[in-house]
């Protein structure tokens, strides 16, 4: 099955585009549909510019980290485990309320 990229895209840009263009189409002025899908693309393609401009840089991190590649998998994977059995056990929840009566800014972030 081929697969282009306009598909690959389409279940993250397509729902968020919809509901630009339409607020575009329902805009009083063409000028406010252009300014917002002009900041659209500028959210969507300027991550890709910055990405490609420091390719080279993260090429040279990547290679260093190389080193410390295996220690990294274990302790993900470690963290993974430990993080389910906290959700299994219920530990989770109460950790998350620990968190929130200790760090009170936490409740302000979401």
């Amino acid at each position: 099955m081929r697969v282009s990229a306009r598909t690959a895209l389409t279940p993250c840009i397509g729902p968020v585009l919809g509901a630009i263009l339409t607020v575009s189409a329902l805009s009083l002025t063409a000028t406010a549909g252009i300014s917002l899908l002009t900041i659209y693309s500028l959210g969507l393609g300027i991550p890709f510019l910055l990405s490609a401009a420091f390719a080279d840089h993260l090429m040279q991190r990547l290679k260093a980290m190389r080193r410390l590649g295996r220690a990294l998998q274990v302790g993900a994977g470690g963290v993974m485990v430990v993080m389910g059995i906290a959700m299994i056990t219920g530990t989770m929840t109460a950790f998350s309320f620990w968190l929130l009566e200790n760090v009170p800014m936490l409740a302000q972030i979401g």
